[in-house]
């Protein structure tokens, strides 16, 4: 991969892992201890630095160059994927990464146009990041992932029985849906999404709390993602199924 890579900060990064700067004043150790993160990168030169300033963060990291060894190496909380790899396509290679429900996956790389963001948050990102970009913007990323991944498996153990809206079937402990009893293949998003808008039927859902409560954020990149989850969404339901956008306010979900 290697074009553009990540500004070359380290230097300027403290390496008191437990006192990161720009990732959050407070930030402690314990808060990286035991989560494991896999680099997906070809980029020697990009790889090290990707690898020093995550262990530094007290990230337990394993780096590997290739799709081949990324399918087989043990698992992990977040992969960060290179999608230019040489063995493979990097979109082929997330939409496998994803039939891990319990990984976050950050797309890290300099295909920044439009198009291949919404193509990689389609085949199941959890973020994108594109190059240049630097090493706290990176560890807040993957410090909102972990907060998110935390949240959906605390409220896995709690959730509500299996409902139905309409044709639309959700069982939320096994995070799996269903329409006129066909099965959904929804990236975790994508299901975080349906679920909130199911759950919230026949109300409507204000854009800013979906940010908020799906996507923890309200800023204008997940704004733009939020779009194109929508759109991801009204595909895979088909007709039997409707979100409709009330103008200025937000989504609704019609199941009939």
């Amino acid at each position: 991969m290697g074009s553009g890579g990540i500004r070359e900060r380290f230097g300027a990064v403290p390496h008191d892992p437990v006192r990161r700067r720009g990732v959050g004043e407070g930030r402690t150790l314990p808060t990286m201890l035991n989560m494991r993160i896999l680099v997906v990168e070809d980029d020697d030169r990009v790889a090290r630095g990707l690898v020093t300033a995550l262990r530094a963060a007290s990230f337990d990291v394993q780096r590997v160059a290739t799709a081949e060894r990324a399918l087989s190496a043990p698992s992990a909380d977040v992969v960060l994927l290179d999608l230019g790899l040489p063995d493979a396509d990097g979109i082929d290679l997330l939409r496998r990464l994803r039939e891990r429900p319990q990984t976050a996956i950050i797309a890290v790389t300099a295909r920044g146009e439009e198009r291949d963001r919404v193509r990689g948050l389609r085949a199941g990102a959890d973020d994108y990041v594109v190059k240049p970009f630097g090493v706290a913007e990176l560890l807040a990323r993957i410090d909102a992932v972990l907060r998110r991944t935390r949240a959906a498996r605390a409220e896995a153990v709690k959730a509500p029985p299996p409902f139905a809206v309409g044709a639309l079937g959700i069982d939320p402990g096994a995070r799996s849906a269903t329409v006129s009893g066909t099965g959904l293949r929804l990236t975790r998003k994508e299901f975080d999404l349906l679920l909130l808008l199911a759950s919230r039927s026949p109300a409507v859902v204000a854009r800013d709390q979906i940010l908020d409560q799906v996507w923890g954020a309200t800023w204008e990149a997940s704004s733009r993602t939020l779009d194109t989850h929508i759109g991801s969404l009204r595909a895979k339901l088909g007709r039997a199924v409707h979100i409709r956008t009330v103008r200025g306010v937000g989504y609704v979900l019609d199941g009939a």
